[in-house]
């Protein structure tokens, strides 16, 4: 049943110097944005480089399209093994470099082999932005502040997406109508425009990068690695000298159970840990089976089956950014007025209805705006809901000892399901066609609603100290 998160202590209450904290975030928050982009970007590319490079087989396609998953897998790992001994700040900065590295790589492509090698290895910068950008934001959050500045890194991640689908939009806005195959694979667009849409990444990679420069590091990494007098500096100019003392006192006597001895991966399975772990990763599973991801990244097919043609495609996706973006600003406004688990409630049902009349519309063979308009709903649902909450809960519910750790499995566990989403869709829709799918995904969206009722507690306004002893105990 759920468990009681008691009111954050009244001395961690200071004048927060509101300017820096939102330049930290937003600058950390760079990685969701690059995250957004490089991972919807080929969603407007895949009809060009499909065609490009042949692929025809629905296994082919669903691997050109998952198989950045695997790097993703992979960062998430490495984020995890390497942000506890290195820092956060020194891993976001690598994983900005491979940003820009990568989308150059996979717009230079000459063949599918080197298109998949450079895919995945974006993936891997995909992995290491998405677990560390929101854990770095929560460490360096006040509590009444972490649930809007950690759903930042989300709205970021929206922009990512929306600018990805508008320059996709943009590159190939004049696409004849009617065009062919044939047409398509020897024209701009097959030749060029797709590679463009990839390298366009670089801009805002190499932005993150030095940006990143210019942040510090983690008050509660610093903290853990005996670095007192540096956290104690971040943390007044954050708060005040009060708010600082008081802050490094809770990390101290929660960072005081810990034993000396070096970190072993099966301390995870300690009893106290295995519990909120269970509980991270099921969110971060539920997160991807929802079934959202597969509108962006199977858009087109999406589209397509509701009648819509190609240049129509892209302008559709468009509007999906578009209500993605407004819906998020939603979440930044509710998650610490509403909580964590009103919202993640209310978008497990919302998305569960929403499905099923989506696959009622298939089933029934209409087409055109019915879809279109169902479509724009279930995304505004989960971006208002799933989609930035879901981050924020799992970068705040796990103890300072293993929140680097565990946070990495949470979010290879994400990167897993989304894989098996992702490649699956093809073959599910090829199967069970559209409306079998999303009535499948709307099953799964009553499940996780259920999980999400008895499982999950309300963690807003409590400082992370505090979520630790009240789910772990001291």
């Amino acid at each position: 049943m759920i468990t009681p998160v008691s009111a954050e202590p009244t001395q961690l209450r200071a004048h927060y110097n509101l300017p820096y904290i939102w330049l930290i975030a937003s600058v950390a928050a760079l990685g969701g944005l690059l995250f957004g982009w490089d991972w919807v970007v080929i969603g407007g590319a895949k009809p060009f480089f499909e065609r490009y490079f042949h692929l025809t087989d629905p296994a082919q396609v669903g691997w050109a399209n998952s198989c950045a998953l695997i790097g993703c897998l992979l960062g998430a790992i490495v984020s995890g093994v390497l942000s506890d001994r290195f820092g956060r700040k020194r891993l976001l900065i690598a994983s900005a470099l491979l940003f820009a590295v990568t989308s150059v790589g996979n717009g230079l492509a000459d063949s599918f082999t080197v298109f998949i090698a450079w895919r995945i290895l974006g993936g891997v910068a995909i992995g290491m932005a998405s677990s560390l950008s929101p854990m770095y934001i929560s460490e360096i959050s006040p509590a009444q502040m972490r649930g809007r500045l950690v759903a930042v890194n989300q709205l970021t991640i929206v922009v990512g997406v929306f600018i990805a689908q508008i320059v996709n939009w943009y590159l190939v806005r004049y696409l004849p109508a009617g065009a062919t195959d044939e047409f398509i694979r020897s024209s701009w667009f097959g030749q060029l425009g797709w590679r463009w849409m990839f390298a366009l990444t670089a801009v805002p990679a190499t932005f993150f990068f030095f940006s990143m420069f210019l942040v510090p590091e983690s008050p509660r990494w610093l903290a853990k690695n005996g670095r007192g007098d540096a956290a104690r500096a971040i943390l007044t100019k954050v708060g005040g000298a009060e708010y600082a003392s008081a802050a490094l006192d809770e990390m101290r006597s929660s960072l005081a159970e810990e034993t000396q001895e070096r970190f072993q991966w099966r301390d995870l399975l300690d009893p106290r840990l295995r519990r909120v772990l269970v509980l991270g990763v099921v969110l971060a599973v539920f997160q991807q089976w929802c079934g959202i991801n597969v509108i962006f990244n199977y858009a087109e097919e999406i589209f397509r089956a509701a009648g819509y043609d190609i240049s129509s495609v892209l302008q559709n996706i468009a509007w999906t950014g578009s209500v993605n973006l407004v819906f998020t600003f939603v979440a930044l406004g509710t998650v610490d007025r509403m909580g964590r688990r009103p919202l993640m409630l209310v978008g497990a049902a919302g998305l569960a209805l929403i499905y099923c009349l989506l696959g009622a519309c298939y089933a029934a063979g209409m087409q055109g705006l019915p879809v279109l308009l169902l479509v724009l709903a279930a995304i505004g649902a989960y971006a208002m809901s799933l989609a930035p909450v879901t981050w924020v809960v799992i970068s705040e519910i796990f103890p300072n000892r293993i929140r680097g750790v565990a946070m990495s499995v949470a979010v290879s566990a994400l990167w897993i399901a989304c894989f098996i989403l992702t490649y699956t869709f093809p073959l599910l829709n090829a199967r069970l066609g559209a409306a079998g799918t999303f009535w499948l995904y709307a099953a799964i969206c009553m499940a996780g609603g259920l999980f999400i009722w008895r499982k999950l507690p309300e963690t807003k306004g409590q400082s992370l100290e505090k979520i630790e002893k009240d789910l772990v105990g001291p």
